[in-house]
């Protein structure tokens, strides 16, 4: 215990506060998601068939290509003994299916994760309110843009499809979110607890 203690107390205190802040997020997080985000029509519901909707206003007004529609709609789902409730917005290009947005994909984990940071960091209120709402619109559109490149090239250009799904356009979201961090953090002085304004 006092091997911990002497640790515990090499760390600054700005960073054990983050730590400890973070750490009662993402317990608070877990337990709303699974008690009550998990299955809800909002805000689950709601973000997947927005991301499905603007997918498709973007891709039919984009150059001359048309046909594009999306289906909002929900599947009940047994998992161990569980009846789960899921969305999913269901892309199609003149009446062929060509993607299911599902709710791991509406980008609501990785708001909530951009989110959990701000408010852990030590800033004004009221620049954290700023750099939260301007965070949370650039990831929707960034994961709107993602999707839209996902339906085209499941319909366009198919052998790309799984690298882009699975590599290419994750890296661009996450280093979208690592950046506004930056962004945000760098007229942070933790050592010093000198909060500036930005």
């Amino acid at each position: 215990m006092t091997k911990f203690n002497d640790f515990k107390n090499k760390i600054p205190l700005p960073i054990r506060l983050f730590l400890g802040k973070a750490l009662l997020f993402y317990i608070i997080w877990e337990v709303l998601y699974a008690l009550f985000i998990h299955e809800s029509p909002f805000p689950q519901q709601f973000l997947t068939n927005h991301v499905g909707n603007f997918s498709v206003l973007i891709l039919n007004n984009l150059g001359d290509m048309t046909g594009f529609s999306c289906t909002n709609t929900s599947l009940i789902s047994n998992y161990s003994g569980e009846l789960i409730e899921e969305f999913y917005s269901e892309i199609y290009h003149y009446e062929k299916k060509i993607l299911k947005i599902a709710n791991a994909c509406n980008g609501l984990t990785l708001m909530a994760l951009y989110t959990g940071f701000i408010v852990c960091m030590p800033s004004l209120f009221w620049r954290k309110i700023k750099y939260i709402l301007i965070g949370l619109i650039v990831i929707d559109a960034i994961n709107i843009i993602r999707c839209v490149g996902l339906i085209y090239l499941s319909e366009y250009y198919h052998t790309y499809f799984d690298f882009a799904h699975h590599y290419l356009f994750k890296a661009v979201i996450y280093a979208t979110t690592f950046l506004l961090w930056y962004i945000f953090a760098r007229k942070i002085h933790l050592n010093h607890e000198n909060l500036q304004n930005g």
